[in-house]
């Protein structure tokens, strides 16, 4: 091995044929989620529950909501509708967060637990899977106070079009 410069002034190459160790790879392109804070801003219903997006990625959506006394109903716990549409609203951000306008084409709930008066609700909500124009996401609701989980659901989406 020679420590002699070559041409352009650069040291050589080791004669073990190695050189020198590649480039880090690129960070990944983070994707602009604007349109997904635009549409949350424009989402009246979610607004009037009183809900809070704590946390929007690719893929990944955090809601918050408290059950309040509207939300109430004759058995003295949450209506099972405001609970789904907390996840709905939840699995809206995840799904529309890959850039594309994406609706729901189907979903189903199951409650596990009440919710009562009083309760902050947490909805988590994850993508599993995207092929074609469609997909599955998962959101978990859970009471923020102990971690109970309240009710799971499955959302069906499908894209259609760019925005």
């Amino acid at each position: 091995m020679t420590d002699e410069p070559r041409k352009g002034g650069l040291p050589a190459a080791p004669e073990s044929g190695h050189g020198p160790p590649p480039a880090p790879p690129e960070p990944p392109h983070l994707p602009d989620l604007t349109h997904v804070r635009t549409m949350w801003a424009g989402d009246g219903a979610s607004a009037h529950l009183g809900m809070e997006a704590l946390t929007i990625e690719v893929d990944h959506a955090v809601v918050r909501m408290p059950v309040g006394d509207h939300m109430v109903n004759g058995h003295d716990i949450a209506h099972g509708g405001y609970i789904f549409t907390l996840a709905d609203s939840t699995f809206a951000l995840v799904c529309n967060s890959r850039g594309e306008l994406t609706v729901a084409a189907g979903a189903d709930i199951v409650f596990v637990a009440s919710a009562r008066l009083g309760d902050v609700l947490v909805a988590e909500g994850v993508s599993r899977t995207a092929y074609g124009r469609s997909g599955v996401t998962d959101v978990r609701v859970t009471r923020e106070s102990d971690g109970a989980v309240i009710a799971e659901f499955r959302g069906r989406s499908r894209a259609i079009g760019r925005r």
